[in-house]
């Protein structure tokens, strides 16, 4: 089957990472559906020898993915705190007030857009889960149901809904027609406005071994050196980045319209770009070594699962996130390891995490059962994590991280 670059539409000829077949990372599985089969897809990233964008193929239309989504961010406490602290940013960066427009395009559930209402600066989220919008909406968030592209934007800007302030968090990853996303946010932004976008930074995943961070709500991953080409490809321009600890290591790009004198590239930005190169990025043989490090990590876990369970240890999960879903699968991990997982979001409690079946619990069912392992699988939300659950310390148990290595704490 011939494959194409969703960007520069370059055949598709270098594998990144082959993890098997997995289902969708965010279809967890209800009681009632226990009897039913599921949809499992190849999870294979491939690397464009041209552009040096990292993609997975489109099985699944983004309808199918996000119309009605199971992640919702208010759930973190410290993703809060880092949307909390990006508003206060911005305002005082843009000097944002009554007159201001700040559109977030993957508003989810008004996570971020909530500090700038509660601060009086008008907003609009453009968000596609109608389940999640709803929750967003009943916080005083205004919100549209809509995939966000060229044909949205053209409505926004009709409408003088251009923004001064257009943010996108997690959301370039996870479009498959990128080109009309990109080329969205031109016609959604004033003419002095100005663009930050946050995602999983491609140097990091590779780095520090995320690769479960590859699943397919994710058809996108990336560098700097590739996004400037996007950007610049639809008149716009990066200038500046910042490099934060989210998600196991991100991403803040800044952008303007091309044209726009402001956007004049900060030393920091040039530092990156120069850091990515020196590491390879715009080299495909440095792709190709990436391999060897998920097969290497997959048989540490294993090896400690397979010898937790010969001295009769319990080793149960914390957390249910989309990048626990492709460690577990592509680990052929199941309840036979592992006897359940945890979440604190009660849109995830009572099902069953998708393709190994294991049931999720409120956290509350780790007091009750006593582990003696918690496998953190949002292992980017560790330090969160082990100060909420330091409890289960009291009987002995102990915390593992699988990524970047397998470590118990």
């Amino acid at each position: 089957m011939s494959r194409a670059c969703r960007f520069c539409a370059t055949p598709l000829t270098h594998s990144f990472a082959d993890l098997g077949l997995s289902p969708l990372s965010n279809s967890y599985v209800k009681a009632a559906d226990l009897g039913k089969g599921e949809k499992f897809y190849p999870l294979h990233a491939y690397v464009c020898e041209s552009c040096h964008l990292v993609q997975l193929e489109e099985f699944e239309s983004p309808e199918a993915i996000f119309s009605d989504y199971a992640y919702f961010s208010s759930y973190s406490t410290s993703w809060l705190e880092h949307a909390e602290r990006y508003t206060q940013q911005m305002r005082e960066l843009l000097g944002l007030g009554k007159d201001s427009l700040v559109v977030e395009i993957a508003s989810n559930d008004g996570y971020l857009l909530q500090y700038f209402v509660r601060d009086g600066v008008p907003v609009l989220g453009v968000e596609p889960a109608a389940n999640v919008a709803k929750v967003a909406i009943e916080k005083g968030v205004p919100s549209v149901v809509k995939f966000f592209g060229v044909e949205t934007a053209k409505e926004l800007a009709a409408q003088g809904q251009q923004a001064d302030l257009l943010l996108g968090n997690n959301v370039l990853a996870h479009v498959p027609d990128i080109n009309d996303f990109v080329g969205g946010m031109k016609w959604a932004l004033k003419a002095d406005g100005l663009i930050t976008m946050e995602f999983p930074h491609l140097l990091e995943l590779i780095r520090h071994n995320q690769f479960d961070t590859i699943y397919h709500e994710h058809f996108s991953y990336l560098s700097l050196i590739t996004v400037e080409k996007i950007f610049a490809a639809h008149g716009l321009k990066l200038y500046d980045v910042e490099q934060l600890p989210t998600h196991g290591g991100s991403l803040r790009i800044y952008a303007r319209h091309a044209d726009n004198a402001r956007a004049q590239p900060t030393e920091r930005y040039q530092a990156l770009i120069k850091a990515e190169r020196d590491f390879g990025l715009d080299r495909i043989d440095t792709y190709a070594r990436f391999a060897e490090q998920i097969r290497e990590t997959k048989r540490a876990l294993l090896s400690f699962l397979i010898e937790a369970k010969r001295q009769g240890k319990t080793v149960v999960g914390y957390g249910a996130p989309a990048k626990g879903n492709t460690l577990l699968n592509y680990c052929g991990i199941r309840s036979d390891f592992i006897d359940y997982t945890v979440d604190r979001s009660p849109h995830k409690q009572g099902t069953y995490l998708p393709g190994t079946r294991i049931p999720v619990y409120a956290p509350e069912h780790i007091a009750e059962t006593r582990p003696d392992y918690v496998l953190i699988l949002p292992w980017n939300l560790k330090d969160e994590i082990v100060t909420q659950m330091a409890h289960i310390r009291e009987w002995g148990g102990r915390f593992v991280v699988p990524i970047p290595q397998v470590t118990v704490l």
